[in-house]
């Protein structure tokens, strides 16, 4: 499994999912999951050979019109084909067409910005958000651990 971070610390809430990758890198994780800070280089996760892992989860900042700090849980599987419930931004869900091919399960975990304008640091809405984000990550890879091995 990996967890991928991507976002630009640099667009004050667009650094969300590095934040969450850092807040994550506190603890111990399961085994076998491997934790990675993408930061901006997005498309380089997309370019790489993918096919030792059953389970990509994603975490960034994801618009969706909700207030600043709501989270969100996209099972990828209908966007890879174009098809699901939330159009292609040029975000981290343009990357799972290019993920899904290599992957069998990816999921993002995003959280609504209020600001992505030029600054360090996050809101305080989507501050907030950052812990109960990795929990969430947490639970979603505990949760495929249990599946794969029963």
């Amino acid at each position: 499994m990996l967890i991928a971070g991507v976002g630009n610390v640099f667009c004050t809430d667009d650094g969300f999912g590095v934040a969450v990758i850092h807040r994550l890198a506190r603890d111990p994780l399961p085994a076998p999951v491997d934790l990675r800070d993408y930061g901006i280089r997005g498309r380089h996760l997309a370019a790489q050979h993918l096919d030792d892992y059953g389970l990509v989860v994603l975490v960034d900042a994801l618009h969706r019109d909700g207030p600043p700090g709501t989270l969100y849980v996209v099972e990828a599987a209908d966007d890879a084909a174009g098809a699901g419930p939330y159009p292609q931004p040029d975000g981290v869900l343009a990357l799972v067409p290019a993920l899904h091919r290599q992957v069998a399960r990816v999921v993002v975990v995003g959280c609504e910005p209020g600001d992505i304008g030029t600054g360090i640091g996050l809101s305080p809405a989507v501050d907030n958000a950052v812990r109960p984000a990795a929990k969430l990550v947490l639970d979603i890879v505990t949760r495929a651990r249990r599946s794969w091995s029963g």
